[in-house]
């Protein structure tokens, strides 16, 4: 008689769903799925910190569109990974996340990690969680968390899995594989489509806002096809950014349309899984005109129209749509007028870019400007590749440039803004395309919750370039701080000592200082030729104040401000 362990069972599940790679770290309550993983030949790329096996998985899921999974010990590994668990319900992240327990028959004895309800502190931040019981119902119930991870609108799962359940056999003649597919999803009903359509046929300054459902080379196909027989720009979040890269309609990060004059605003604002919220300034009208006519197509009904009204909200698919769309759109030519309306969006953005170097002449600092270090990295990054960003004042800087770069994805902090997450999606992100380029470009206070992470980068052999921006201080608190409690009362926010290219070159990984502009560009191309886990120090000045921030300390977008630092 052929016996299976409950580890054997997860194994041949996700093999059974596609999986071939976790991201984790071993601990005795899961060390039967890393065994039974090398056996099944499902590679477990190990990470130094639980945080970033769960980040890696969002990070691979996020450039693929596929399942992650990460495997983490109980107590403190699976403490350590809520923060992963988190991010992934917030921004829509299909992960699955294994935890292993303590036995069940060891049950409110005081055993060490044990003691709490892992399933519970979950349940707020996940689409399904759930412990199980019996060996035999893991089949069942692993089948079942992957189709709710799939399912839109998509986002984590955990199963919570005792040591001994893990541990127990069956016989192999009783187990019944359950369905693991997603086959499709439902596209929005031809009448609401053809309401789209009549609606663009009329629109003066029509403009699509992409989310990240687009991730693709179909799907993206798509996207390209209907922005160019319609002639609508495109425009997105930080997550739908390489979606619209290389569309001849592409203008960039939503932030444009701040600046755009009040006469000349959109007309027409067509949302494609992109949500209401931080990224369109909160429904309040500075962004979306009120007076625009919104059509929004989004795979969770509780989006359409949250905190603007919307003309049409429909729950469905936006890539299937846009699908649809293409197919009833008719022959007619692009209307009149679109060639311009799309100059006239790249002008605005060349402006804000034109007066932010402007400002740079002014800057007397020895240390680089930080607009001139993301400009140069914008112009850095080769075709096709992924681009992570960590660390707030970072972030803000480099969305001022990134929508110029040639890349297939970039990945920011999503809703849940966690510094310091972002190692870990790089390693992910890196896994999934080893064949193309992976840059992380991150603050100096980000980098430093995952250090550790480059021997991670060293033992799996995956060439991630790290770029940190290093302004000495936790930068945009600092500023925060001194706009709001003023020069004398800056406390806790200096990040003054040490070297990350040292720290990276103790654990394996290669180190370049960087003190001059002109070797920045030398140091990204030399670090992406040598294809090795590499960390470019780059001595950034923290006196300069991105736009955004100035806007978010309630002042005007341009103007030249700095601190004292």
């Amino acid at each position: 008689m052929a016996t299976a362990t409950g580890s054997g069972l997860v194994v041949r599940t996700l093999r059974r769903a596609g999986v071939d790679v976790a991201f984790g770290l071993p601990g005795a309550h899961i060390d039967g799925i890393l065994q039974d993983a090398l056996d099944a030949k499902l590679r477990v790329v190990d990470v130094r910190h639980e945080m970033n096996a769960g980040h890696a998985a969002e990070g691979y899921a996020r450039v693929t569109g596929q399942l992650g999974v990460a495997v983490v010990t109980a107590g403190g590994g699976f403490t350590n990974v809520l923060t992963s668990v988190a991010n992934a319900y917030l921004d829509r992240t299909p992960v699955l996340y294994l935890a292993g327990s303590a036995p069940l028959e060891m049950d409110e004895v005081n055993d060490q990690q044990a003691g709490f309800d892992q399933v519970a502190m979950a349940a707020p931040v996940t689409k399904f969680a759930h412990r199980v019981t019996r060996t035999e119902l893991i089949p069942r119930l692993v089948a079942q968390a992957i189709r709710i991870a799939q399912s839109e609108p998509k986002g984590p799962v955990l199963l919570d899995i005792p040591w001994d359940v893990l541990r127990q056999s069956v016989d192999v003649d009783d187990v019944v594989d359950h369905r693991v597919e997603v086959d499709g999803s439902g596209v929005s009903p031809a009448g609401a489509v053809d309401r789209i359509i009549e609606a663009l046929g009329t629109a003066r300054r029509p403009v699509a806002l992409v989310g990240k459902s687009f991730v693709t080379a179909e799907a993206r196909a798509q996207l390209h096809e209907f922005a160019a027989r319609t002639g609508v720009p495109l425009f997105s979040d930080w997550e739908g950014l390489g979606a619209i890269a290389g569309s001849a309609q592409h203008v960039g990060l939503l932030q444009t349309l701040a600046t755009v004059p009040e006469d000349e605003r959109p007309d027409l604002v067509l949302m494609l899984g992109l949500r209401f919220g931080m990224a369109t300034q909160f429904g309040t009208g500075r962004l979306l005109p009120k007076n625009a006519r919104i059509f929004q197509i989004d795979p969770d009904g509780r989006e359409l129209g949250r905190l603007q009204e919307v003309e049409l909200g429909v729950q469905a698919d936006p890539v299937g749509t846009i699908g649809l769309l293409n197919e009833r759109l008719g022959a007619d030519g692009v209307p009149s007028g679109r060639e311009d309306w799309l100059t006239a969006l790249r002008d605005i953005s060349t402006t804000r870019r034109t007066a932010l170097a402007a400002e740079t002449e002014q800057h007397e600092d020895p240390a680089i400007h930080p607009y001139l270090a993301v400009r140069t990295i914008a112009e850095s990054v080769p075709d096709q590749a992924t681009v992570v960003v960590d660390g707030a004042l970072t972030e803000l800087w480099l969305s001022e440039t990134i929508a110029l770069a040639p890349l297939a994805h970039y990945l920011g902090h999503g809703y849940l803004s966690a510094m310091g997450s972002n190692f870990g999606v790089a390693l992910g992100a890196q896994y999934a395309h080893p064949d193309k380029a992976t840059i992380l470009v991150t603050g100096d206070g980000a980098v430093g919750y995952s250090l550790a992470e480059f021997d991670s980068l060293v033992r799996a052999g995956l060439p991630v370039v790290v770029i940190v921006l290093n302004n000495r201080a936790w930068g945009a608190t600092l500023h925060t701080q001194q706009f709001i409690f003023g020069q004398d009362r800056v406390t806790n926010n200096r990040l003054e000592n040490g070297s990350y290219s040292a720290a990276a070159r103790s654990l394996g990984a290669d180190g370049v200082d960087v003190t001059g502009l002109n070797q920045l560009r030398p140091a990204i191309e030399a670090a992406l030729a040598a294809r090795r886990p590499t960390c470019i120090d780059v001595r950034v000045s923290l006196a300069p104040i991105p736009p955004e921030e100035r806007v978010l300390n309630g002042g005007a977008p341009f103007g030249g401000v700095e601190i004292d630092t």
